[in-house]
């Protein structure tokens, strides 16, 4: 088999900048685009959907959609795993459905945002339900078999490590181009109206991010890299063999907690920067683009540090980090003492780190565990392992959503946003407890006995 090249490598991390932007203008803009706050309702943005805690009382209905889309995504994970594991296909396990899923991923993408009534409709909100779980699916054809291609084209733990910084990379460049589309629509604003100058920026984004998705599909020839043969057996089969893994469950349950606080941060930034900070909106994009910036500063660093000392105690640092970033979050304001354009660099010196290590490290532990599992067992189930981690993670995220999105409308003067600041840093301790129980050193001993 071909050892992946540099080149080849950053053509295969390419993918992850096209679903990584998609996934960003879904992540950081579809709550604040269906269930705007005063400020942008005076800038003139029309609310498509009903608001408020209508469902039983306690969730608001973009909540329930967004929701029950993630558990839609997740429920679709281990049947799409399993779908790549077995293929057959003269073009490898995993490329086809990269090919197949790329369209239909941007397209449902814009059509998220396109609710066809311009004002206050059930009709809007059932439209938005019926994309978001399009855009759910699409998301998981491609996802699912694009991360199991990691441990495959990574022979070696620095392999994958490599592939796991370069498609960390791509992934953060990715959402932090998302992040900027304030600064695209803010410019187009004067000229067509806000709502159209929004919809016309997540078409531009998407287009881009269609010719990234493809860029894999047509740069990567699968066989030429991996020696794989299809799985035998059902999803459900495949699945449970998956969580007998000690270390898989372990792993996952940390990263349940830290998805679930992570999503809470991502989709209230630019709610903390308008309710909070009282900054412009297109503020949270300069953060955020800042974070990313810094953060591009300790990936060096990591890697190294990472093949020195292990992934593990990395993690755990990052945890306590995100958790003292999201607790003072809770607290911005004018009562701190400190001009509140400055409380938001200061969060952007706190999170770059942190910021760097997720981006990383738990893709090659990942990789590490599906690795070790394949020497125990001899069955190659990497689609299933990333597979049972979306499919726990994203169910971490639909309650997430719930979370926020009804605590959001807890008080007044931002109240409910800093109680979501608050239960994200919580989310974030447990997280690193959970990790603490990880055993790196057995995982590892696995590979390297089996390498001899």
């Amino acid at each position: 088999m071909k050892k992946l090249s540099t080149s080849k490598m950053i053509l295969f991390a390419i993918g992850q900048f096209g679903w990584a932007l998609l996934s960003g203008l879904i992540s950081n803009w579809l709550v604040y685009f269906y269930q705007p706050d005063a400020v942008a309702q005076k800038a003139g943005h029309t609310v498509f959907i009903p608001q408020g805690r209508v469902i039983i009382g306690i969730f608001t209905i973009l909540g329930g959609i967004t929701a029950l889309g993630r558990v839609f995504d997740a429920v679709t994970d281990p049947w799409i795993a399993s779908l790549s594991d077995r293929c057959k296909s003269k073009n490898g396990r995993r490329i086809p459905f990269l090919k197949f899923a790329a369209i239909p991923l941007a397209v449902s993408t814009i059509l998220v945002f396109c609710a066809p009534i311009n004002e206050n409709s059930w009709l809007n909100a059932a439209w938005v339900f019926v994309f978001v779980m399009v855009y759910y699916l699409a998301l998981t054809t491609y996802c699912t078999p694009y991360t199991a291609l990691l441990p495959e084209l990574g022979h070696s733990q620095e392999e994958r490590i490599n592939i796991s910084t370069t498609i960390s990379l791509t992934f953060i460049v990715g959402t932090a181009v998302a992040y900027a589309a304030p600064v695209v629509w803010g410019s187009l604003e004067g000229s067509m109206g806000r709502i159209p100058a929004m919809r016309l920026t997540f078409v531009i984004f998407a287009v881009i991010a269609l010719i990234a998705l493809f860029i894999p599909v047509f740069a990567i020839k699968e066989k030429d890299y991996v020696e794989a043969k299809p799985v035998e057996g059902t999803a459900f089969s495949s699945l449970v063999k998956t969580f007998r893994n000690k270390s898989f469950r372990i792993f996952v349950g940390s990263d349940i907690l830290y998805f679930i606080a992570l999503t809470m941060f991502q989709t209230g930034l630019p709610f903390f920067v308008t309710s909070l900070l009282k900054l412009p909106e297109n503020m949270s994009t300069v953060y955020f683009v800042a974070m990313t910036a810094l953060s591009l500063v300790f990936y060096a660093p990591i890697n190294i540090v990472a093949k020195k000392i292990g992934k593990k105690k990395l993690v755990l640092i990052a945890f306590g980090m995100f958790s003292l970033a999201y607790l003072y979050t809770a607290f911005f304001g004018e009562n701190l003492g400190i001009n509140t354009t400055v409380q938001g660099y200061i969060l952007v010196v706190i999170a770059a780190m942190p910021m760097a290590i997720f981006g990383i490290l738990p893709q090659a532990m990942l990789a590490d565990i599906s690795e070790s599992d394949a020497v125990t067992t001899g069955e190659n189930r990497e689609g299933m392992f990333y597979a049972a981690r979306t499919f726990a993670f994203k169910m971490g995220q639909s309650l997430a959503m719930l979370i926020f999105t009804a605590i959001a409308t807890v008080g007044t003067s931002g109240t409910g946003y800093r109680i979501a600041a608050g239960i994200a840093a919580a989310f974030c301790i447990m997280g690193g407890v959970v990790l603490f129980f990880y055993n790196e050193k057995n995982v590892n001993a696995i590979i390297k006995q089996s390498n001899k």
